[in-house]
């Protein structure tokens, strides 16, 4: 199944914001924040505080738990998020982006925007039945999520640092 532009983004952010959560915790400045937020080009207001990135950094567990979920449980976390932000569908054309489907206003903080981004995109994937889209790291010593919208499925890694330590250590193993 193809997916698009804004459900990938949305589910990429998701994986990388929880990942965040693991040692090292790599979302501890209001700078961090700032980066993640343009780097995934999120609309509405930018974070400004540390209430902000207090608030981002708040629902990090909740997101894993969401992006983890199997089908069933995942359809009780995606209604309990659309139904806690009141969430009203709308069609919104911004950026690189074609006609997609907001669903929190742009002027929600932003970890609300975030969990409501992920849940509508979340419905794409238990519609299709496709949850195995999401997994969990094979490197040995990482437990980050992994979202993998290729083709043949061919992502194992949370991080281009997991897979070359990965590829390093199989490496050795060969010439040992």
């Amino acid at each position: 199944m193809a997916f698009t532009p804004d459900v990938a983004d949305a589910l990429g952010a998701a994986a990388e914001l929880a990942n965040t959560a693991d040692e090292p915790d790599t979302l501890q400045t209001l700078d961090d924040l700032t980066e993640f937020f343009d780097r995934w080009e999120y609309t509405g207001a930018r974070p400004r505080n540390r209430a902000d990135l207090e608030a981002v950094r708040g629902i990090r567990a909740r997101l894993r738990g969401l992006l983890t979920a199997d089908r069933d449980a995942a359809v009780e976390l995606v209604n309990q998020v659309l139904t806690e932000q009141q969430a009203v569908p709308r069609l919104v054309r911004h950026d690189r982006l074609d006609w997609h489907v907001h669903a929190i206003a742009d002027d929600r903080p932003l970890h609300e925007r975030i969990l409501v981004e992920t849940a509508m995109a979340m419905i794409d994937l238990i519609r299709a039945d496709d949850l195995g889209r999401i997994g969990r790291c094979a490197a040995s010593d990482c437990d980050g999520v992994v979202v993998d919208l290729s083709r043949n499925r061919s992502r194992k890694f949370c991080s281009t640092t997991c897979g070359n330590r990965e590829a390093q250590a199989a490496y050795r193993a060969r010439q040992g």
